[in-house]
């Protein structure tokens, strides 16, 4: 898969690529369930950092192998170049830019103990096992392998906080099942383990470690079905008395004799709060031993949430990459609660939710843009879960979360991007958080002094010298900004309203006319110098994991303001054009991130997402259609390296979902959704109240890619964008695609796509 491409240049072998991988058109649900089109394996390769393992919707529990291979391209422990194991472990990022998680890892072995896990230098020394991809079976809820070391065939499915094994052992005398409390996943480590043998089928413990994220605490409990005749514990690899044991690396082998085929089964539960508790989650949700049950309630919990989309589509290809993106944005934020509502706060106390689940991993400088905008159409329990969570967070930092991870703020990436989401929600009418609530969380975040902030109150812009990544910083700030003035609108908060409105605009200021671009800026008359808007400097240059052609268009919350500030409509329609046929040498510190290359806009990372939309507010529409249409077709395929950058947790998945329906929410706190080019026949979304939104796309194809005509609910409807209120109440939506840029459909002025509705 080419990660540069020249838009110009591959139009035609896109559309004839394309057009021979059409077939006859598949149906809106088999009898497999739309599972069946899921491949986890979309994403293991290049730089997607995909989860691969079993979970259940947004669950607790992501039960999966690792890899013993580290680095960047195993942030999630999986790569699809790998072929070794160490270990399958019941918590895993997907899509993350940092490794971390990896916890409470279980490996099945037998002959000789050995608790050293090897190198990939030296793979016979360690527990290590080779596997072969022709002895995997990858699908929602549920995964298999063979250990080709032992001749072990693993099975794995998972609950919300519980992950099942089933080991399939041949006849041994010394058949083992590896506990490592040591092993974790990048920058995780160890810092305190224990466990403890409870009785003849119970083990539990604890790992306490240090990554990405600074106190991580996962407490576990493991029932087996057949009888422990023997449990040694060690710390690191020397063996220690008794049955159980404290220590930074502890590890736990449990022993027994197998006959041949014999299956041993193992339920395990983890809980932020105890070991008691975990067990409480094994008893709600996994009380017997019938794995294959919890396999087919799994893949009813993903099907039951992939029917909220379901869809017609010209090929299989089509059909697989949809729903497995659709797959990759219901991973996370995961539940961190306990069946009895407990969980570990961020102020390191237990605290009980009341009346939602409380969630983690808030990827929100990238989800914010997309993800969460999906959720809020079909996920409303998730939503006032999501902002709940967020709120107690506040209630416990003093701030809304900007990325947050097991109990902990990470402070990872620019911004303070929950305040879209929670701006986003409120405005949309939401209604399962306090208001007034969410209003001070935002206000409060808005107005610290931290991360730049002080800067922004005081001068209009953060100074280049004083912050690292200060235009990225600052410009995320003007979005965020933005979105929390419109919440004061709402509300009647006069004076709020104004003053955020102009700190909404406050990206103005970090734009030099002269050169063009925005750029690092040090005082009122003097910038940071050289500047080339080609060059990325990655963590200590000005901008974030980009450059100045990428940033100079990050202005989604004022699009209007944006083609003013660039001279008008002409000059930035050709600003625009350029950006996706600009060449130039990044430098030798770009980011990895800045991927997926059409020029300079960059669709492997998400501040270049809404850009290929913004011709919609700028009088050609069918502009917007070519780029659309061209970034789903060849960004996006059903091999393993088919998502062109970082998934993000979700966002560059939920890009995918949103812009193949037809439709995305540029300004990620408008409530509009800018049209595109849809590539699907039929999509039906699901609303609440029993309500549906059918999108219905007529005379599509690989060449018909511009709209020509539109109706809502049997009007006829010329504007680029739809209100997510004409969503919401459910209704028809008929496109009428063409080989030609329609002269109609989103011609003139009243028509253009907008940032507030007058």
């Amino acid at each position: 898969m080419k990660k540069q491409l020249v838009f110009a240049g591959l139009l035609a072998l896109v559309n004839l690529s394309s057009h021979a991988q059409r077939h006859q058109s598949q149906p809106m649900k088999k009898a497999g369930g739309l599972t069946q089109y899921v491949d986890p394996y979309i994403g293991t390769g290049f730089h997607g950092h995909v989860f691969v393992g079993a979970s259940v919707p947004f669950g607790a529990v992501q039960l999966g192998p690792t890899n013993i291979s580290e680095g960047w391209d195993w942030c999630s422990g999986y790569h699809i170049s790998d072929s070794t194991i160490i270990g399958f472990q019941h918590t895993h990022l997907s899509g993350t830019g940092i490794g971390d998680l990896g916890d409470i890892s279980f490996m099945p072995t037998t002959g000789p103990i050995n608790v050293y896990k090897g190198s990939n230098k030296n793979l016979k020394s360690g527990y290590v096992s080779l596997f072969s991809h022709k002895d995997e079976v990858v699908k929602p809820g549920y995964y298999k392998v063979k250990l080709k070391k032992y001749d072990i065939g693993v099975e794995l499915t998972a609950s919300t906080r519980v992950g099942m094994h089933k080991y399939t052992f041949p006849a041994s005398k010394d058949a083992h099942i590896l506990i490592d409390l040591q092993e974790g996943i990048g920058w995780d480590r160890p810092m305190e383990t224990f466990i403890k043998q409870v009785d003849k089928n119970t083990i539990c413990g604890y790992r306490f470690s240090k990554g990405w994220a600074n106190d991580q605490r996962i407490y576990f409990t493991a029932v087996f079905s057949k009888p422990i005749k023997t449990f040694a514990v060690y710390d690191s690899t020397a063996n220690v008395k008794g049955t159980e044991l404290k220590g930074v690396k502890v590890k736990g082998v449990i022993s027994f004799a197998t006959t041949k085929g014999e299956v041993v089964y193992a339920k395990v539960g983890i809980s932020p709060v105890s070991a008691e508790n975990a067990m409480l989650n094994i008893k709600a949700e996994i009380p017997g031993w019938d794995f294959n049950k919890v396999v087919t309630d799994a893949d009813a919990a993903w099907n039951k949430q992939l029917e909220k989309i379901t869809i017609k589509a010209d090929s299989l290809s089509q059909m697989k990459k949809f729903y497995t993106a659709f797959y990759h944005t219901m991973i996370a934020p995961s539940i961190f609660n306990d069946v009895n509502g407990e969980y570990w706060g961020t102020d390191k106390k237990v605290h009980k939710n009341e009346g939602f689940n409380n969630v983690t991993t808030f990827s929100l400088w990238d989800t914010y843009r997309s993800n969460n905008p999906l959720s809020t159409i079909i996920h409303p329990e998730h939503v006032n879960d999501m902002i709940n969570s967020m709120l107690a967070i506040y209630q416990q930092q003093g701030s809304l979360p900007v990325w947050h991870l097991m109990a902990n703020e990470t402070n990872c990436m620019v911004g303070y991007s929950a305040v879209p989401v929670v701006a986003d929600a409120l405005l949309k009418g939401y209604k399962g958080f306090d208001a007034n609530l969410a209003y001070e969380a935002m206000k409060t975040t808005a107005m610290g002094d931290d991360r730049g902030i002080k800067y922004v109150k005081k001068y209009g812009y953060i100074p280049a010298d004083s912050s690292r990544e200060s235009v990225s910083m600052g410009l995320e700030y003007a979005i965020d900004d933005w979105s929390l003035a419109q919440v004061a609108k709402k509300l009647g908060k006069t004076e709020d309203y104004t003053y955020f409105s102009k700190r909404g605009a406050y990206y103005k200021n970090y734009y030099d006319a002269k050169a063009g671009f925005m750029r690092g800026r040090l005082s009122q008359d003097a910038w940071r110098t050289p500047y080339s808007p080609f060059i990325s400097i990655h963590e200590t240059g000005d901008f974030t994991e980009g450059n100045g052609w990428q940033y100079t268009f990050l202005v989604p919350q004022d699009v209007e303001g944006l083609i003013d500030m660039l001279g008008g409509v002409d000059k930035f329609n050709t600003k625009l054009d350029s950006l996706f046929i600009a060449q130039g040498d990044m430098g030798k510190f770009k980011s990895p991130d800045v991927s997926g290359l059409i020029g300079q806009y960059a669709h492997g990372n998400e501040p270049s997402h809404p850009m290929s939309y913004y011709y919609a507010y700028s009088g050609k529409p069918w502009k917007t259609a070519e780029k659309v249409r061209f970034i789903l077709d060849d960004f996006y395929t059903d091999k393993p390296d088919g998502i062109i950058g970082n998934e993000d947790v979700g966002q560059m998945s939920a890009w995918y979902v949103l812009s193949a329906v037809g439709f995305y929410p540029v300004n990620p706190a408008n409530g509009l959704y800018v049209f595109g080019s849809p590539v699907v026949n039929e999509a039906t979304l699901k609303l609440q109240g029993n309500k549906k939104f059918h999108v219905v796309v007529k005379n599509n194809g690989p060449k018909n890619k511009y709209i020509q005509a539109m109706t809502l609910n049997g009007a006829n409807y010329t504007k680029t964008y739809i209100q997510h209120t004409d969503v919401m109440q459910g209704g028809e939506l008929v496109i009428t695609m063409g080989d030609k840029p329609g002269t109609v459909w989103g011609v003139g002025e009243a028509n253009r796509a907008v940032s507030v509705l007058k």
